[in-house]
């Protein structure tokens, strides 16, 4: 059940603090690819059935009747950005009312046309605005809660 893009051969320094990839718990890999994979443009990198014995359910504290597919999602300059974790066999728990309590903050080439197609899913997603970052970048950034309650930011550098 692997589906596996080029893989890119990368060094990783092994000093100091390295950001892995963020790991997003969802109830269905299908629907949460229509997003991640044909809106946002990751490529699977990987896709694959969980053992018994994974990580995941003691980290998460999923019940073990529960049933796992792991799919890691490759952006065009990280391998495995990204994780999606689909259970199944148990209902995942509803998102928590506002505030979130975190959010991925993705860049992407096109945002109005990003938002435009994340809009047609029936998604819950804010109005855009304009900022500049403290190096002096101007971007539009507008956000988005997936099918699972996951906040995610999208930004987009602007044209000078």
């Amino acid at each position: 059940m692997s589906s596996c893009a080029s893989v890119k051969k990368i060094t990783p320094s092994l000093e100091g603090t390295h950001f892995k990839r963020t790991n997003l718990l969802i109830s269905n890999l299908g629907r949460s690819l229509v997003i991640y994979r044909d809106i946002l443009g990751f490529t699977v990198h990987k896709m694959s059935v969980s053992s018994e014995d994974s990580y995941s359910y003691p980290v998460f504290k999923i019940p073990k009747e529960a049933k796992l597919k792991f799919c890691t999602l490759d952006s065009p300059d990280q391998v495995r950005t990204i994780a999606l974790t689909e259970i199944t066999g148990i209902d995942l728990p509803p998102p928590p009312s506002t505030p979130h309590l975190s959010a991925s903050v993705l860049r992407v080439k096109d945002l109005p046309e990003a938002m435009k197609k994340i809009k047609a899913l029936g998604l819950s997603i804010t109005e855009p605005k304009i900022a500049s970052g403290s190096d002096g970048m101007t971007f539009m950034e507008q956000a988005f809660v997936d099918y699972d309650g996951h906040l995610i930011v999208l930004y987009e550098f602007q044209k000078s």
